[in-house]
């Protein structure tokens, strides 16, 4: 339970969070950029200062919640990046449109495995590193799996949406833009039901994977 980490695990915790959730919008930001959208430049998100990117619910106010009822893990969001999606399909057509909505899953998959590589040299128990390695390969598998689940509005959604405007199939992505304005509804029957167990079972199973 969270409530019973040690300070330094606290500390580990919310910091793998931060590099996993701010890490994600800062890659829309960057492959929107060498797609000639400078958005998220102008707006200096583009910067690794976590203060830019702090959305107060999902940055501050979920993942207390979550500490202070004793959750298994914590979970979050970053403010959105600004993408000007227009500029993105004018300079690098619909798979450009498609590698900026699947560049923060990339780079949470990427992490993951990467700190997944280096974790088995360290040891988790009272060693601050490896808590904090632990906790990347668990937050970043996470976070890449949520935002590939073609919900609307999660990342997936979009990349599926770019993809059969793409190949000629309007009628899916119309499908997703009607029903985007249910989304966040739709997220939550998943997560805060007992439906939570069949949706996040791709994550615990990659978790696993890279873990063990």
């Amino acid at each position: 339970m969270m409530s019973h980490m040690s300070i330094s695990e606290i500390i580990a915790s919310v910091l793998a969070l931060m590099i996993a959730i701010i890490g994600h919008e800062i890659m829309h930001g960057l492959v929107a950029y060498k797609y000639g959208d400078n958005t998220a430049k102008n707006a200096g998100r583009l910067s690794i200062n976590p203060i830019v990117h702090i959305d107060p619910v999902g940055t501050i106010i979920l993942p207390a919640l979550l500490f202070f009822s004793g959750a298994p893990f914590m979970f979050g969001w970053a403010k959105p990046v600004p993408v000007n999606m227009r500029t993105v399909l004018q300079n690098g057509g619909y798979n450009g449109a498609i590698a900026v909505s699947l560049a923060g899953i990339t780079y949470n998959f990427f992490l993951a495995i990467l700190a997944s590589f280096i974790f088995p040299y360290f040891n988790i128990q009272g060693s601050f590193v490896g808590y904090l390695l632990y906790m990347l390969v668990v937050y970043n598998v996470v976070l890449g799996v949520f935002n590939l689940y073609p919900i609307p509005p999660l990342d997936g959604a979009h990349a599926i949406e770019f993809f059969s405007r793409k190949i000629g199939i309007d009628m899916v992505a119309d499908f997703f833009n009607k029903i985007e304005r249910y989304g966040m509804i739709i997220l939550i029957i998943f997560i805060a039901t007992p439906l939570s167990n069949i949706f996040f079972y791709p994550a615990i199973y990659i978790i696993d994977i890279l873990l063990n």
